[in-house]
């Protein structure tokens, strides 16, 4: 369950965040950053430079680049991510899923070996629109953050729990990317004929893992996330 601890556990995390604060008064600013920045994050997707043309509602214009701020605020039993989407074509349909794997670097440039390995594990979490409207926000209130996973039980396949830091979004038509030197189609809709990825988010520089994973722990090797 979201954030559940025993009896013999350590308090639970919201409590362990008022301690947080509490020691802020005195021991200074950065005991309250800390804390804040394990309730909430905003962030912005990368959008993927091969099909950024059919995305932009200003294609020359480089001052408005299409823009997706994503912000997440923690909750007791799940959390909320908002998604707000900028500058980009109106009428234009996607798909939101939250992925293992960026295929960019964290200066959201396109990693070269990211089509060899893939995204890794998906999971479908919404659809965004774009509207003639100012706003185009989407909500959605799950499990995200540093707790978001899947795994197969099945001797089969043995997915051991996999986590799913990532977000991203894909054209829901293939047609819409068409100008953009797209053919075919990937899976990354309810009908399994999904266009490219538009946008994405990228890897943090220093510990390699998606945001939403809001406390890392750097005692492992790879950095791995507390949940």
């Amino acid at each position: 369950m979201k954030q559940h601890r025993s009896i013999n556990d350590a308090r639970p995390r919201r409590h362990i965040r008022a301690a947080l604060a509490l020691a802020g008064l005195t021991a200074g600013v950065p005991a309250l950053a800390h804390a804040s920045s394990l309730d909430q994050r905003r962030f912005e997707l990368r959008p993927n430079p091969a099909v950024v043309r059919c995305l932009a509602q200003f294609p020359d214009d480089p001052t408005r680049p299409p823009q997706a701020i994503v912000t997440v605020r923690r909750g007791n039993l799940n959390d909320r991510l908002t998604i707000q989407l900028k500058n980009i074509r109106d009428g234009l349909a996607f798909d939101m899923f939250t992925v293992e794997r960026s295929s960019l670097f964290p200066d959201g440039t396109v990693d070269p070996v990211a089509k060899a390995k893939g995204f890794g594990l998906a999971w479908y979490q919404s659809d965004l629109e774009v509207r003639n409207d100012s706003r185009n926000e989407t909500t959605i209130q799950t499990v995200l953050v540093d707790q978001i996973f899947g795994f197969d039980a099945d001797t089969d396949v043995a997915l051991d729990p996999t986590n799913t830091f990532h977000v991203g979004f894909w054209f829901n038509r293939p047609e819409d990317a068409f100008d953009c030197h797209f053919t075919g189609f990937t899976p990354f809709n309810g009908e399994h004929h999904a266009g490219p990825l538009a946008m994405i988010s990228v890897p943090d520089e220093d510990t390699k893992l998606g945001p939403l994973c809001f406390d890392p722990d750097f005692s492992t090797d790879p950095v791995s996330c507390n949940p």
